[in-house]
């Protein structure tokens, strides 16, 4: 049986789903949700408390035994806002991952959205109409517009039900007053973007998540629509919640008490978008981030990686020379293929990331030729960059910038000491290519033989070679300067 399996590790919820894959398509076969409200941990300065973490890796445990049969490249698992801002987020992984027993990659909101927008778009008919999906969640809260399977336009705005109700409603007290000025809080993350959605326009509108599911449970349940969410039914329960006063005096059909305990939040920022784009009525999908995460996997196994689109439109974008970027890219390949076992660097992200680092080197030069390295470290760093996780960008952007000049050591230690580690040999490679392709041209390139030994690299070219190459001798005996600031001594001949 051929099974997959996603974790999303929310501000509020955690979710796990497993599925069995037939086709390319999903069928689910089991599911579990446990709502740690992983946001409500955080304190004033963004760090997340002990005990939040605590209870966060006891479910990651629990999750972790149900997926561990499960091959480790058909598992992926992501963290959300909460883990986006916490300062001490490393301290949460170093935790969290072993527990889970899988790699957690920390995705930004423009990727939670698109992702988002995935899952849904998997769950309902195909169509050709024009979408806007909403997604309320703990710590964030997400819109996007697309068609069939693409999102055109994504937007996260840093409101969710979790922070939203714990700034305005801490005791469980309901008033008009505070009522309101949720809603104005999220009215004004949302002024930004409102005309623009306007201007682009949709058919569907199509809520998504725990909270989104949560009302229209409630307006169904009370009598107040007959399908899905409209304004009217919001009014009603705008009314109900007032009359209540309270969370404790509070009584809904269809929400279940953790559920409640954010439902003042979460019912403002979905009054505020309701004002803010004029809408009527909101459809409701039981498709979310997990399933788009699940699709996004199998499109990874399926050759399908979303992630090489986005480099091939970053090259395009940025002007990038695809010849010179190729014979970058075939030389790194070529020497990571012949040290990858002696220098344990061995698995499908290394490869992948060296090639990507190899088609991107130059990005930097569409600002400027002067310190380009740099340039292209920051874009890296800044872009949206669908399909990629925070991490995946941190080690493209970093070995852009390692590609020439010094290394920059005091930005490596900031890594994970393997990640370091892994970081600066594949750097090695792609100063090596660089270097040999200085001249830019196919003929120029020469075979080469290279062995490694720890930090030892010897490269042995063909009879004369250097003899007939002065400037690129030259720059090996400055690159091996350089490699010695970085630990690693080089022998050529």
């Amino acid at each position: 049986m051929d099974l997959a399996a996603s974790v999303d590790i929310g501000s509020h919820s955690f979710h796990l789903l497993v599925v069995q894959v037939e086709n390319e398509s999903i069928r689910p076969i089991d599911k579990i949700r446990d709502p740690v409200s992983l946001a409500a941990g955080l304190d004033e300065n963004r760090y997340l408390s002990q005990e939040s973490i605590s209870r966060a890796v006891d479910t990651l445990r629990r999750f972790g035994e149900r997926i561990r049969l499960i091959p480790p490249h058909r598992v992926r698992a992501v963290g959300t806002n909460t883990l986006r801002i916490a300062k001490n987020r490393e301290e949460f992984i170093k935790c969290a991952e072993p527990a889970l027993g899988h790699q957690i990659d920390i995705i930004s909101g423009h990727e939670e959205a698109r992702l988002i927008y995935l899952g849904v778009a998997h769950c309902m008919e195909d169509d050709a109409q024009k979408r806007l999906v909403v997604d309320i969640g703990g710590g964030s809260t997400e819109l996007i517009l697309g068609e069939g399977f693409s999102a055109r336009r994504v937007e996260s705005l840093y409101i969710g039900c979790v922070s939203l109700s714990k700034a305005f409603f801490p005791d469980g007290f309901i008033t008009p007053s505070r009522l309101r000025n949720a809603e104005i809080m999220a009215l004004q993350e949302l002024e930004p973007i409102a005309n623009t959605f306007k201007k682009h326009g949709w058919q569907r509108t199509i809520g998504s998540s725990g909270t989104i599911l949560a009302i229209q449970e409630a307006v169904l349940a009370e009598g107040w629509s007959k399908s899905g969410i409209s304004a009217l039914s919001l009014k009603k329960l705008r009314k109900h919640l007032l009359a209540a006063g309270s969370l404790e005096q509070l009584s809904l059909k269809g929400v279940d008490s953790d559920r409640k305990q954010v439902l003042l939040g979460g019912f403002a920022i979905l009054s505020a978008i309701f004002e803010s784009l004029s809408l009527e009525v909101m459809e409701v999908s039981s498709g979310a981030l997990r399933e788009g995460v699940i699709y996004d996997l199998l499109g990874r196994l399926y050759q399908k990686d979303i992630r090489e689109k986005t480099v091939k439109e970053l090259m395009n974008r940025f002007q990038v020379d695809k010849a010179q970027a190729e014979r970058v890219r075939a030389v790194s390949c070529s020497l990571y293929e012949k040290v990858k076992k002696d220098w344990k660097i061995e698995g499908d992200f290394q490869r992948r990331m060296i090639i990507w680092a190899s088609l991107l080197h130059e990005i930097g030069l569409f600002v400027s030729y002067s310190q380009y390295h740099k340039h292209g470290q920051y874009l890296l760093n800044h872009l949206d960059m669908p399909g990629f996780s925070l991490r995946d960008q941190q080690w493209l952007s970093l070995l852009v910038r390692c590609h020439r000049r010094k290394f920059p050591l005091s930005e490596l230690q900031l890594l994970r000491p393997e990640d370091r580690e892994a970081l600066r040999k594949l750097g090695v490679l792609l100063r090596l290519a660089v270097l040999l392709n200085r001249v830019r041209s196919d003929d120029e390139i020469p075979q080469i033989d290279i062995k490694v030994n720890s930090n030892l690299i010897k490269l042995t070219f063909p009879e004369g070679w250097l003899q007939n190459h002065p400037l690129t001798t030259a720059d090996l005996a400055t690159e091996a300067n350089y490699l010695i600031g970085a630990g690693f001594f080089l022998q050529y001949s």
